[in-house]
């Protein structure tokens, strides 16, 4: 095709009824490839639409092939000119419907309602006579223009258009109504179906909006017309406008919205455009829809087969696996461990059963096989409180553990997120208890963690916590500085040891409440493994629902509560620190608990 060469664009449309579609098609598709032309050809058992542009020879080559067609004989093509080709490619598709109507009974093959011509309506119009002129096509094109005084339909879609008829005032149904669309094929759907439901007078406009163009130019006409190319619009004249389209939205946009800045190629327009906020909280809004599935049921819920790695310390070099498994898991007796290896549930990496005799060496890894594992429940209630490209803030429930332990491994915030977030996993830069409450950071990459991380380990990072605690604490500010054991101890928790790491937590009485409880802020100028709890513990003030640092001095038995327990009353509520993307010192809140009003 020559880069001068003036293209052709038919759009025309005829009801008949047409069988042998799918040879029909191919041969259509054949001929049109073949010639160079482009556009979309719908073929229906009621008929056949087609927008094609081309050179003007081969477009009228196939319009003589479909006249050829039996009901196709009075085909009758709207032509206009362009200086581009304004379709990417050739489509001929096999539809139900050749527009989309879906109502029983409108059958245009067999009825329509009285055509009036272009030339006639103009008339009617300039004689003033009393007619509504009724907009059937969708509103971003009436967008772009209409008939002066034209009633719209007001509709996204042309399936819409029988509900838009319903809330018509019933006094129309007596007028004369002419009906209107781009070229006049949904009038032949859309005049019955108002015939049918009492409006008395219905024309359609023979040809559409097209055709009245092409006949009387823009007399009583507002604006241009939007069309199903890439064209958008056109005028009075069939011209291309200036008329783009959203490539987002798509709606059209004069050449005025083009010059709006809100206005991006690709990107956005004065309708679709969204400021930051807005398109973080339908990014949110997502993320909690994709939370709600990750978590629908609990993915710990569902049993499953579990393999718990092994890795050998250094103090279990050259002993046994029983040894081992003893010295890593006292808590588990070695009766049942020794059951364990007897029944090959402890493995190689290639599945091969490891003896309880068999001799390890530091650094190896074997599997502990644990079949049909169900975890407890846990509360998945998670809330996005920002999210962009370096960090993700959560308000996390609790009971949760954040990572892989003991009986949880599935029902676990990581696993979760990393189910929500695939393929990227999230890093969490800090400690949270599984029943501790409130807000807690991740970073998307390990670049953006290992710039956030080391804030925590300086002692950058500004952390708050609301706790309701036992008793009333005589002083309205105080410090606890007492060292926190470095090992773990019963349970993993940790104890009050002078031999141990430097821990300060600063504390300030918020109220004091008649049920013998106190409202406390708490501040952990260090981050020692449950340092706040321990604090307080030690001070003689555990905090409410604490189930392993007791009241009285002891440690409990349990490490994370079950769903319907009372909640720990600990809330990490305020958190400050630096983004790791623009430096800038941001401060992000959790809401307070229930339990914090309470007392």
């Amino acid at each position: 095709m020559s880069a001068t060469a003036t293209i052709t664009n038919i759009s025309c449309y005829q009801f008949a009824a047409l069988s042998e579609l799918k040879a029909l098609r191919q041969r259509l598709l054949d001929q049109c490839k073949a010639s160079g032309l482009k556009g979309t050809v719908l073929l229906s058992t009621e008929g056949i639409n087609m927008f094609v542009a081309g050179i003007r020879e081969h477009v009228d080559a196939l319009v003589a092939e479909l006249r050829a067609i039996s009901g196709l004989e009075g085909l009758k093509p709207k032509y206009s000119e362009s200086a581009e080709q304004p379709f990417r490619r050739m489509l001929v598709r096999i539809k139900k419907e050749i527009i989309a109507f879906g109502v029983e009974g409108i059958e245009p093959a067999k009825y329509t309602s009285p055509r009036l011509e272009p030339k006639v309506l103009k008339q009617w119009l300039d004689e003033g006579r009393p007619v509504i002129l009724y907009d059937t096509r969708n509103d971003y094109e009436v967008k772009l223009g209409t008939f002066k005084g034209a009633v719209v339909a007001g509709i996204d879609s042309f399936r819409d258009f029988p509900a838009a008829v319903a809330k018509l005032p019933p006094e129309m149904k007596h007028a004369q109504v002419v009906s209107f669309c781009t070229g006049g094929i949904r009038c032949e759907k859309a005049a019955p179906f108002m015939e049918r439901e009492g409006f008395e007078h219905v024309w359609q406009l023979e040809g559409g909006i097209l055709k009245y163009f092409e006949e009387c130019g823009s007399a009583h006409y507002d604006g241009e017309l939007f069309v199903f190319d890439q064209r958008v619009g056109v005028d009075p004249g069939l011209h291309e406008t200036a008329s783009s389209q959203c490539f987002v939205c798509q709606t059209p946009l004069t050449a005025e919205e083009q010059a709006d800045p809100r206005y991006v190629e690709h990107v956005s327009c004065p309708y679709c455009f969204k400021t930051t906020e807005q398109q973080q909280r339908e990014q949110i809004d997502q993320r909690h829809a994709a939370i709600r599935a990750a978590v629908t049921p609990l993915p710990g819920s569902v049993p499953y087969d579990q393999a718990r790695p092994l890795n050998v310390p250094e103090a279990c070099d050259h002993g046994t696996i029983l040894d081992c498994l003893c010295h890593v898991m006292p808590h588990i007796p070695r009766e049942q461990w020794l059951a364990v290896c007897e029944a090959g549930r402890i493995v190689t990496d290639d599945q091969t059963p490891v003896p309880a005799h068999q001799i390890v060496r530091a650094g190896e890894r074997y599997l502990h096989l644990k079949p049909a594992q169900r975890e407890p429940d846990v509360n998945a209630d998670i809330r996005v409180l920002f999210e962009d490209e370096a960090i993700i803030v959560l308000n996390k429930p609790a009971p949760l553990p954040v990572h892989v332990g003991g009986r949880f491994n599935r029902n676990t915030l990581q696993f979760i997120l990393n189910t929500v977030w695939h393929p990227l996993k999230p890093r969490s830069v800090h400690r949270l208890d599984a029943n501790t409450t409130g807000v807690t950071v991740l970073c998307k990459t390990r670049h953006f963690a290992s710039q956030v991380q080391p804030q925590f380990e300086r002692g950058e990072v500004e952390k708050i916590y609301l706790a309701r605690v036992k008793g009333h604490p005589p002083q309205d500010e105080f410090i606890c500085d007492a060292p926190v054991s470095a090992e773990a101890g019963k349970l993993g928790g940790r104890n009050v040891d002078e031999a141990g790491l430097e821990a300060k937590t600063e504390f300030r009485v918020l109220q004091r409440d008649a049920d013998g409880t106190a409202l406390l802020e708490a501040r952990p100028l260090t981050g020692r493994t449950n340092q706040i709890r321990i604090h307080l513990w030690h001070l003689g003030f555990p905090i409410i629902g604490d189930a392993a640092y007791l009241a009285d001095g002891e440690v409990g038995e349990t490490q994370t509560l079950a769903v319907d327990d009372p909640p720990l009353c600990l809330h990490a509520w305020k958190i400050t620190f630096q983004h790791p993307l623009t430096k800038e010192r941001m401060m992000f809140g959790a809401e307070r608990p229930a339990w914090v009003r309470a007392g």
